[in-house]
């Protein structure tokens, strides 16, 4: 029995070291199990990142080369644009040039037409002649027509020793037609372009006439006196003493 009882110690030590032996062997292999799905895990994973990283580059060099595909063709549209302003430039530069060599070439031969009509002498008998006509409307009362044939006399006589006779003329005509503001106008002229001409004083007579009629008492004497320091001695002179002293 004893022995028997040895025995089955035995056994049971040698059943229990070789359970305790698949036990630690068991662990093992889960643990080398679960090492390996980690590793293959870690692995899937860096393959992903990796993937995601290739593809991101290569969408950034497309970008890229998109982009440098963009900027090439805005400098070949900068580049037209310069070439165009360029030849605009060339343009107006040659169109400036001609217009500058047409103008002096009119302006030339305004200057040599001018001198050519400078040095043709005014008809003395035409000139008469229109001057005579000029005033023989206004002697018979043809206001209008006299006005337009002294204007006309002024325009192709501008030389000629009558004109400031001309000038005073058309604001007497205008006088008469009772357009006194005009005609205040017109004298004016007489005195502002010929002060020293014989119908100076008339002009400055007529003047005062004008705005005594427009009801300018005040001004019509004082333009008589100022007559009479300009001009003393004249007819016109002695007329405006005339009038001042209540005579007509």
């Amino acid at each position: 029995m004893k022995l028997q009882a040895t025995l089955l110690l035995g056994l049971c030590l040698a059943a229990g070291t070789s359970s305790a032996a698949l036990f630690d062997d068991e662990e093992a292999r889960n643990a080398i199990s679960a090492l390996r799905v980690r590793v293959e895990a870690n692995q899937k994973a860096a393959e992903e990142r990796l993937a995601r990283i290739e593809t991101m580059a290569q969408d950034r060099s497309i970008d890229l080369a998109r982009q440098i595909d963009e900027l090439k063709q805005e400098l070949a549209r900068m580049r037209g644009q310069i070439e165009v302003q360029a030849h605009q430039l060339e343009t107006l530069d040659r169109r400036q040039k001609d217009l500058y060599v047409d103008l002096d070439a009119r302006l030339r031969k305004l200057e040599a037409s001018t001198q050519e009509k400078q040095a043709v002498a005014p008809d003395p008998v035409a000139e008469g002649k229109a001057y005579e006509a000029a005033l023989n409307q206004f002697k018979l009362g043809n206001y209008q027509a006299s006005i337009a044939a002294f204007q006309s006399f002024l325009a192709a006589f501008p030389d000629s020793q009558q004109v400031s006779s001309a000038q005073y003329w058309i604001g007497n005509a205008y006088y008469a037609l009772r357009d006194y503001k005009t005609a205040i106008a017109a004298q004016q002229k007489v005195l502002a372009s010929w002060p020293d001409s014989a119908k100076a004083p008339d002009a400055m007579l007529n003047i005062a006439s004008c705005q005594a009629e427009m009801g300018q008492t005040r001004m019509a004497r004082e333009t008589l006196q100022a007559l009479q320091k300009k001009y003393p001695g004249t007819p016109a002179a002695e007329q405006a003493k005339q009038r001042l002293a209540g005579k007509r």
